[in-house]
């Protein structure tokens, strides 16, 4: 990696926090490396509604939801999302589309926290460990009030473009290229995670993540204008900023850049 950046000509770092961490560690120069956001295929990731598609993987259409989607692992934060469970008002739906455990031992402390929440709360839990096709994610994204990110690393986020592309509003939090995503009050809202500066990621006060988790997520379940709204205005930032379009025309002017 190191000879990597020190030889080449130009950097991309898919966000500010990546270019940071770039020039952190290795010998690049702030004029070779410019921040080019990940994008997404708009024309595919777009609202897909099929309640059949829900009724076929258990969950209730005629019930608001909150989803994730996502890989078991620790860097994901989906352990602090099931704990954000038990404080979610009484009647809000979670979908957790998560599977492929990075090993057995979280697979197994995700297994244990998921059985204590659907014991201890009045929430309705649908785990879909198994992979989705994308159309069923899609239509996922598609039916979901709210998509939770509460990743505790991510250097850019491309999940949340995902879920905004399809008019979801989403609670995330605020590490890594998110910020540079998810515009606070507008297409949702960033939540403070508060990290040790220590060898680990996890938050330093993980009951108080979950807690401004659940609390995020309570407001905008609460309030179905300001998801309405936040809806729209998240699939239109995706198109101006986050399509291909958009991200080939920027590496192109990077490229044209370097060889002038």
């Amino acid at each position: 990696e190191q000879t990597a950046y020190e030889t080449a000509d130009g950097v991309v770092a898919v966000s500010g926090a990546m270019k940071e961490d770039v020039q952190d560690l290795y010998d690049v120069g702030d004029a070779d490396t410019q921040v080019i956001h990940n994008g997404i295929d708009v024309d595919q990731y777009r609202p897909r509604p099929d309640r059949s598609t829900l009724e076929e993987y258990g969950v209730d259409p005629d019930r608001p939801f909150v989803l994730f989607v996502g890989r078991i692992t620790r860097q994901k934060g989906i352990l602090h999302l099931v704990e954000a469970i038990h404080h979610f008002d009484d009647d809000v739906q979670v979908v957790l589309c998560a599977g492929a455990p990075d090993t057995d031992k979280i697979g197994a402390e995700m297994e244990r926290r998921v059985e204590t929440a659907r014991a201890e709360t009045d929430n309705r839990i649908v785990w879909l460990a198994e992979m989705l096709p994308r159309e069923d994610v899609i239509t996922m994204y598609t039916h979901a009030s709210v998509f939770v990110c509460p990743s505790v690393y991510e250097p850019f986020g491309i999940i949340n473009l995902e879920a905004m592309a399809c008019e979801t509003p989403v609670v995330a939090s605020a590490v890594g290229g998110i910020p540079e995503i998810v515009v606070p009050d507008e297409t949702g809202l960033l939540v403070d995670v508060d990290p040790t500066d220590g060898e680990t990621v996890e938050p330093a006060d993980p009951a108080g993540f979950a807690k401004r988790l659940a609390d995020g997520v309570n407001v905008l379940m609460g309030d179905p204008y300001r998801r309405a709204a936040m809806s729209k205005a998240a699939r239109t930032r995706v198109e101006e900023q986050f399509s291909w379009q958009a991200i080939a025309e920027q590496t192109l002017d990077f490229y044209k850049t370097l060889l002038d």
